[in-house]
């Protein structure tokens, strides 16, 4: 009995699991690499990937962005359909110069967006990600930071998340569902 109970959960979230805000009902605006300013109205009818992360990050977020460029070399044409954007936990450092720098490293269809402390701050709220400065002894610091890719469905709703843990194989099969 208990298989079936975890069949039957299997795709709905956990017991007091918080999900994403509707792409529809966020209010967020950001700036692009480009220095144009992005709204999640702007998102509307497209599927979304969404990464928050940052340029200065050593393992997580270069592995993560180097996936999705596979992710949507293997989708082919069907990426294009695709919003991918990296939202930047770092707007300290993260201008749009460093952020097209950044992304450019990566498939060009991904953008790089930041924004003052509170516009980032709002944006992580609506997507519910969690983030923090950690100083280092060396008078630096890095950022920590949710690490899953978020799908969305081009009417807004959330879709499903990818766990920078998950086997990397299941990855291009939910981004399938996401735009079908």
């Amino acid at each position: 009995m208990l298989g079936v109970g975890a069949y039957r959960t299997r795709s709905r979230p956990a017991l007091g699991a918080v999900l994403p805000v509707p792409i529809s009902e966020m209010t967020w605006q950001l700036t692009d690499e480009k220095n144009q300013r992005v709204r999640p109205a702007d998102w509307i009818d497209r599927p979304v990937m969404v990464f928050f992360g940052f340029t200065w990050c050593p393992d997580v977020c270069p592995t993560t962005l180097s996936d999705i460029s596979l992710w949507l070399e293997e989708l082919g044409a069907e990426a294009d359909r695709l919003i991918v954007a990296l939202i930047s936990v770092d707007p300290e450092r993260d201008t749009p110069d460093a952020l097209a720098a950044y992304v450019g490293n990566f498939d060009p269809r991904i953008l790089g967006l930041t924004g003052t402390a509170d516009e980032v701050a709002r944006a992580a709220s609506e997507f519910r990600v969690t983030y923090r400065r950690v100083d280092k002894d060396d008078g630096d610091y890095t950022m920590d930071h949710t690490a899953g890719v978020f799908l969305f469905y081009p009417d807004g709703r959330f879709a499903s998340i990818i766990d920078f843990h998950d086997d990397r194989r299941f990855a291009v099969p939910k981004i399938r569902r996401t735009l079908s």
